[in-house]
Formats: structure tokens, C-alpha cells, sequence
């Protein structure tokens, strides 16, 4: 593997939070899906988390982590953040509002720490899978780890046709 360092790997490193790091090859450099990401990093889906933004009825900026089969459910999600509605934001926002792509972002290391929520099934895993910050990188970490480090919040905000 070679030795690059991810901006999240570094903010890990840090805080002194251990984690391994995963490496995927993007033949066109397109990101794949998260299910895809698992099976080239031979984790199941639900052990790889991909990270959502939205933005509530409030205005309001909101990140959620939920599993790489699962959807998330904008009304749970809503609930959860005690906002009207929240709705994905349009991915040319992504980078403006975060500092990452589509495909490479990471509930760690955003320009702004927003509102963190977790799908709470996260808790039932020994480790789970996020990007690194970078389409091809993900980083493996404890999920009481990542959640401490972004001061995330868990809660039910998939829907019930995930895994």
C-alpha cells in the first residue's frame, strides 16, 4: 500500500485515534458506489458507511452516516435533528460546503464541523469503514471512535429496506 496520508488520516493520527487504512483502485477515477467500495475492500456493506449531507428546512447543514446498502430516510433524519424536513443538497454544493468531492467525503474533517448523526446500527459492529477523504481511501475505525471524533449523535435514519 503505498504511504499517501489523507487529510482525515492525519486528523486521526492527531487525535491519536488508531485506524486502518484501505486502498481501492478507480480504473476511470469515477468513485463507485459504497457497495462496490465494500466488495474491493472485502467488507460487507454494512460495515462501510457512506457520509450524506443535507440541509434542513432551517437552512441548516446536516451530515448523516448510514450504511453503504441502506437509504436514508429524510424523515427520520429530519426527526433526528429536530428539523421540518432536510433534503440532499445538489452535489455541486458538496465541495464548496465541505472541502470533499462526491464519492470522497468523510464525516471527518469537513471545513465546518456540522451536525453528525450515525444510523445507531453502527454501534452493533466492532469496526466500521468511512472514506478517507479521497476516492480510492477509506479508513476502518471503531465506531465509538469516529462518532467521539466528529461529536456525532446516533439515531434510526434508514429506511427499513436496509439490511
Amino acid at each position: 500500500m503505498a504511504n499517501i496520508k489523507t487529510n482525515v488520516m492525519r486528523i486521526l493520527d492527531q487525535k491519536k485515534i488508531p485506524y486502518i487504512p484501505h486502498e481501492y483502485h478507480t480504473p476511470d477515477g469515477n468513485a463507485p458506489d459504497g457497495v462496490t467500495v465494500a466488495s474491493m475492500i472485502n467488507k460487507a456493506p454494512h460495515e462501510v458507511y457512506k457520509t450524506l449531507v443535507t440541509q434542513g428546512a432551517s437552512k441548516r447543514y446536516y451530515v448523516f452516516v448510514v450504511p453503504s446498502d441502506g437509504q436514508l430516510d429524510l424523515k427520520k433524519a429530519a426527526k433526528a435533528v429536530q428539523e421540518k424536513s432536510v433534503e440532499m443538497i445538489k452535489q455541486k454544493e458538496l465541495l464548496p460546503l465541505t472541502g470533499y468531492i462526491h464519492g470522497g467525503c468523510s464525516p471527518v474533517g469537513m471545513k465546518k464541523l456540522f451536525k453528525t448523526v450515525f444510523h445507531s446500527d453502527v454501534l452493533s459492529l466492532k469496526t466500521v469503514t468511512v472514506s478517507a477523504g479521497k476516492v480510492g481511501y477509506q479508513v476502518e475505525i471503531s465506531p465509538e471512535a469516529i462518532i467521539k471524533a466528529v461529536a456525532a449523535t446516533t439515531a434510526d435514519i434508514t429506511t427499513n429496506q436496509s439490511v
